[in-house]
């Protein structure tokens, strides 16, 4: 019997009763029936409310850092036991390297979120966005913007093609932001999904209700959301639109971010002739974006813009390179170089697209329409031509599958033209190795689209290529493409957070932020802080240092021995005659040294190190006589999970003799956790 797909929901596996009308989903290659899938019975209600309240409870008692590190825990779980998906993966049609893209690539998403989650992140609950706003003068009234995680579900609907990439892509920064997640993966390659999932929820390291999985229809999902929702949507331009026109998204509150299949353009330059590196970059990607994935990808190349003196010789090569590179088979089958579609329904959808590109004036000068005999959705590639470039339905009508279309242009901005014409972009790419075409281009362009590869001579063998998305960059793009956004590092972990402005006192906003704003509440140091390990390090521990006066001498030596003899440190007349200087003055940096010396406490202890500084700010000149001294101040304490040491971050101030403020600056220094580890 044909096995029916679970849906993982409410931390237990689920499955439809007997009776359920399900859909049935075929091997790719064979039609052998793969599963039977089927949500019916199955309460939506139930499933957010339990993501909104035991997965936001679970995921609220954990730090930023610690869900990072729950992310790589869970990227290796994965990598453990990827044969088992790569053997599934098969059944969709895709190729050994295909599910390595898939697979592997949606595994590296994890580790990416882990590690720029530790990295980017504090380790706590709370993100602070931009600098501190100063609301009055006496510094008692401050503002800052914060982020916080949204109290509801991430709910996240994925396409077909990346069964294992798009639901990681969406769930890493979801978690990474501390909200639950809802898979609904895509039905033809939903078995694949589930098995990532089984994985996953088998390794014993999801807090509970963090992830649930919809096997099947989520017609009703939008009478069960609520403000506070996230809904991610990966798939066609007209299901986007309609999905964004619910009440729920219009007045509801629920957020919407929609990721959708565009008429992505690849430009290649006047001078990127076929004996240039960029010519033959060029047509090694096309055929890429062509055949990976048998072309099923929402950033493959549908549009090839090329000059009108290279379009034969794009042909031609483009012809050459598929007869020698490009076997069409079962990816079971050694040699199979290009999978079938995800199914023949989808291959006679691409079928009538094609129809519409040909009778819109394209024609057909590689491959062909012909279906081969016997059972998959095999299809071999095919690249038409249009004689009018500025045609209609080339811009509009998208064949999503082994398919692209060669137009020509005439110069810089005729490329232009014919690239902002597909409406908006997931991804345009531009091979060519001339900045006066390649610069002007880009800036015209990059309003149309989320992403610009530049591809030249110096990386056609290092870029990760046009249809590539990374997740530390930007996926998504404007108008066609959906208007929303994927990835792109920690702003896609934003995308699940609320920024807001908090107004307080310096008290107040160090005891929401965590962070110690000038003017709260500082504990004069007992024992010196540099003294203190981590688990004893308090926020606001506090130490203002003796005076010391700066000499002509110390300014002098500091000049000799530096080699910094710069004329406002050594030449009095000069000095006076610059207007930010009463005469000679001592070096910034020779300042930030005595402070250290003032603060610093010299024997062995849990201080491990000092890192660097940030936001060093010259404020008062000193001159020759001045006397100054520094106030220290613990800010920020950021523990690391997995060593046995933390970072603080130290409000530094120098002032001088009159209480004016010399310099500020942020002294960042390795502690360790315990006096017993120190």
């Amino acid at each position: 019997m044909t096995r029916t797909l679970d849906s993982y929901v409410a931390d237990a596996w689920w499955t439809p009763s007997p009776a359920a009308v399900g859909t049935e989903v075929r091997d790719a290659s064979t039609d052998d029936v793969v599963a039977t899938v089927s949500s019916e019975g199955l309460d939506l209600g139930v499933v957010l409310s339990h993501a909104r309240t035991v997965g936001q409870k679970s995921l609220s008692r954990l730090t930023f850092h610690q869900r990072g590190v729950l992310l790589k825990q869970l990227a290796l779980a994965l990598q453990e036991r990827k044969d088992e998906l790569y053997e599934l993966s098969f059944r969709t049609g895709a190729t050994k390297t295909d599910s390595w893209v898939d697979i592997d690539g949606g595994i590296g998403v994890l580790f990416t979120y882990s590690g720029k989650g530790r990295r980017e992140l504090p380790n706590s609950t709370v993100q602070l966005d931009g600098p501190l706003e100063v609301l009055a003068k006496d510094g008692s009234f401050l503002g800052r913007h914060i982020r916080t995680t949204l109290p509801g579900a991430a709910v996240q609907i994925n396409a077909f093609n990346f069964p294992v990439w798009g639901p990681l892509e969406k769930f890493a920064p979801a978690f990474l932001a501390g909200m639950p997640t809802v898979i609904k993966p895509a039905t033809p390659s939903a078995y694949l999904t589930e098995h990532m999932v089984r994985i996953l929820v088998e390794s014993g390291l999801l807090p509970d209700g963090s992830l649930q999985l919809v096997s099947g229809s989520v017609r009703e999902l939008f009478a069960h959301t609520v403000l506070g929702d996230v809904v991610s949507f990966t798939g066609s331009a007209t299901t986007a639109d309609l999905l964004r026109r619910h009440d729920a998204v219009q007045t509801g509150g629920v957020i919407f971010n929609a990721e959708t299949d565009s008429i992505n353009a690849s430009v290649l330059g006047p001078d990127a002739t076929p004996d240039t590196p960029e010519f033959a970059g060029y047509v090694r990607q096309l055929v890429a974006e062509m055949t990976t994935k048998a072309g099923q990808k929402c950033t493959a190349i549908r549009r090839a813009i090329v000059p009108e003196s290279l379009a034969d010789d794009v042909v031609e090569a483009v012809r050459d390179r598929i007869a020698a590179k490009t076997v069409v088979g079962d990816p079971r089958t050694e040699g199979a170089t290009m999978g079938a579609l995800a199914s023949t329904e989808q291959r006679d959808e691409v079928l009538r697209q094609v129809g519409k590109l040909v009778h819109g004036g394209g024609e057909i000068v590689v491959g062909s329409t012909d279906v081969p005999t016997g059972p998959g959705a095999f299809l071999e590639p095919i690249l038409l031509r249009f004689a009018d470039s500025r045609a209609e339905r080339v811009h509009d009508t998208e064949a999503f599958g082994p398919v692209s279309s060669i137009l020509t242009y005439a110069d810089a901005d005729d490329a232009a033209d014919l690239v902002i014409r597909g409406g908006g972009s997931l991804v345009t790419s531009v091979a060519s190795a001339d900045p006066a075409f390649v610069a002007p281009l880009t800036r015209r362009v990059a309003s149309a689209n989320g992403r610009i590869l530049l591809l030249d001579r110096e990386n056609t063998r290092t870029s990760t290529g046009h249809g590539s998305p990374l997740p530390m960059l930007v996926h998504g793009g404007p108008g066609r493409a959906g208007g929303g956004e994927e990835l792109g590092g920690v702003r896609s972990v934003f995308h699940h957070m609320q920024r807001t402005a908090v107004q307080g006192s310096p008290e107040m906003l160090t005891a929401v932020t965590g962070v110690w704003h000038t003017g709260a509440r500082a504990n004069a140091a007992g024992v010196h802080p540099f003294r203190k390990a981590l688990d004893e390090l308090v926020i606001g521990d506090q130490i203002v240092s003796e005076e010391r006066e700066i000499t002509l001498e110390d300014i002098e030596h500091f000049a000799e021995f530096t080699g910094d003899t710069f004329y406002a440190h050594m030449d009095e007349e000069a000095a006076a005659a610059n207007p930010f200087f009463p005469g000679r003055v001592a070096h910034g940096y020779l300042l930030v040294s005595f402070a250290a010396g003032l603060f610093v406490s010299p024997e062995p202890g849990p201080v491990l190190a000092n890192y660097g500084l940030e936001n060093l700010r010259f404020v008062t000149p000193v001159s020759p006589g001045d006397r100054v001294r520094v106030t220290l101040t613990a800010k920020q304490i950021v523990p690391r999970e997995t060593d046995d040491y933390g970072e603080v971050h130290w409000d530094a101030v120098l002032t001088n003799q009159d209480d004016e403020q010399v310099a500020t600056y942020d002294v960042l220094t390795l502690v360790s956790k315990s006096a017993a580890v120190a």
